[in-house]
């Protein structure tokens, strides 16, 4: 192993699925960049975010943390207050203290401003990445489908005028900005029609779920977006050569509404969806360049992975579902973004580090929480008592291939769906506790994965979860439900 302390690149796609890479088994997008660096690295086949939603997966990422531990790690509207408070140990503080230059650049969704100071687009904003641990900032406050649709910098936004100062509003029954056109009463004026939802303050023709007026100037642009955060990473990187770094490059790919820079469109045969995937693994591919070019790539550790599951209608008419028919975005997997089935939360997990780490393929069981501890084994970093609770060090999982799914990394992991509904992974068996809640969601037409009764896979010989085995397997639904209860009512899964 480097001797040298190596610099670290977390890559997060937003909503791919475990079906749509090359290296996954996907045949109808390219995506070259991202299968080398499967090639070249340790491509897993568990690897799990912690939710089936964006939020809470990247809270755990960065907390090493359970999201159902806060009550508050659901999706966030584009003006709600950080979850992550500054008195709260991160993982990018714990690098920060041991010399690392943090740095996060793409979607942020974990909330701006706090309970106390709710957050002023117009002055310097407090309660950002600055406050937990990142030495530099460049993000969307949430989604590309959210106002306000700006970038902030470090504390400011980007370009704003402060004659055209920015109002945003989501706690509201109508449009609070009449003189402003909106996607339900000026749909003559969208470029892209939404399916359902998104039908608030339209920003360069589209329709976005809240309302925002003024910062016309501040606005950003859709189909550069991909190069903007791209060209920020790689200033990280140009930037960084007397001091080990840690990138985390939160990419917006492929989450709605789904604009892909003109030079990708048409990359592929399945419209925006597909096109914006192929542009995701271009990005991919120039950070990998920008490395190599700066001779950093055999001393960079890099992680790509996704925050949850892939959804195809997620609130716009771009015909990603009837384009589909021959690719299925979370492979063999059952559900998707928002289920508590695997297509929610088992995602694109791939490890690189060249020259340190043999390639191969990982049936090891492993998740973005423990990157937080698996990063501090990997400085010498010893986690103190109210470090990442739920975090385990499965480093040895992530610098090594392995045919042998519980050699190393987790034996259990909780995962959860949406409104707080939690599953438990052990080993080859997955129990669902029963959930109250429609079975399959109508705008998404995915299956949620909620029953009122309980359900128990055996996911060895059906990695689709096929066959409920729960009445055959009694004494097994007992003790997976006992544990569940168990670590939900506070049991640390990690010994400290």
């Amino acid at each position: 192993m480097n001797q040298q302390k190596p610099n670290i690149i977390v890559i997060y796609a937003d909503d791919l699925g475990f079906g749509d890479l090359g290296c996954y088994g996907a045949t109808e997008i390219p995506t070259p960049n991202i299968d080398k660096l499967a090639a070249q690295g340790v491509q897993f086949h568990n690897g799990y975010a912690t939710a089936a939603t964006c939020t809470p997966s990247r809270y755990s990422l960065l907390t090493g943390s359970y999201p159902w531990r806060n009550p508050r790690a659901a999706i966030l509207a584009g003006d709600a207050p950080s979850l992550i408070t500054k008195d709260m140990p991160t993982m990018p503080k714990m690098l920060q203290q041991q010399g690392y230059r943090t740095a996060i650049v793409g979607k942020w969704h974990l909330g701006l401003g706090t309970e106390e100071n709710p957050v002023d687009w117009n002055t310097l904003i407090e309660g950002t990445p600055r406050d937990i641990g990142f030495d530099s900032s460049y993000i969307m406050a949430a989604t590309n489908d959210r106002v306000p649709c700006v970038y902030v910098r470090n504390r400011e936004v980007e370009n704003l005028d402060p004659k055209d100062p920015i109002t945003v509003i989501y706690d509201t029954k109508g449009n609070p900005f009449p003189e402003l056109p909106t996607g339900k009463e000026n749909r003559e004026l969208l470029t892209m029609e939404h399916s359902h939802g998104h039908n608030n303050t339209i920003v360069n023709g589209v329709g976005r779920i809240g309302y925002m007026k003024g910062g016309t100037s501040a606005l950003w642009n859709d189909e550069t977006m991909g190069e903007t955060f791209l060209n920020e990473a790689i200033s990280v990187i140009s930037e960084s050569h007397d001091t080990p770094f840690f990138l985390y490059y939160a990419l917006h790919q492929p989450h709605v509404p789904r604009i892909p820079n003109p030079k990708f469109r048409g990359a592929t045969n399945l419209g925006p969806r597909g096109d914006v995937i192929a542009e995701l693994d271009w990005c991919v591919g120039e950070l990998m360049k920008a490395l190599e070019q700066q001779g950093m790539k055999e001393n960079t550790l890099v992680i790509f992975s996704s925050d949850n599951g892939p959804v195809l209608d997620d609130g716009y008419k771009d015909q990603a579902q009837e384009l589909s028919k021959n690719h299925s975005p979370a492979g063999p997997l059952r559900g998707g973004k928002y289920s508590l089935f695997d297509g929610g939360t088992r995602v694109p997990f791939i490890v690189s580090w060249p020259g340190t780490i043999p390639t191969g393929e990982s049936e090891n069981m492993v998740c973005h929480m423990d990157f937080y501890a698996s990063f501090a084994a990997l400085i010498g970093h010893e986690l103190e008592d109210n470090e990442a609770p739920d975090s385990e060090n499965v480093l040895e999982a992530l610098l090594a291939p392995s045919s042998k799914k519980y050699e190393a990394g987790r034996t259990e992991l909780v995962t959860e769906g949406t409104q707080g509904n939690t599953l438990l992974r052990q080993n080859d068996w997955i129990y669902i506790a029963p959930h109250v809640g429609a079975s399959r969601c109508r705008t998404t037409n995915i299956e949620l994965g909620n029953s009122l009764f309980k359900q128990l896979y055996n996911i060895h010989g059906d990695i689709g979860q096929q066959e409920n085995i729960a009445r055959s397997n009694k004494d097994r639904v007992s003790s997976m439900s006992a544990r569940l209860k168990e670590i939900m009512q506070g049991k640390r899964t990690r010994e400290v």
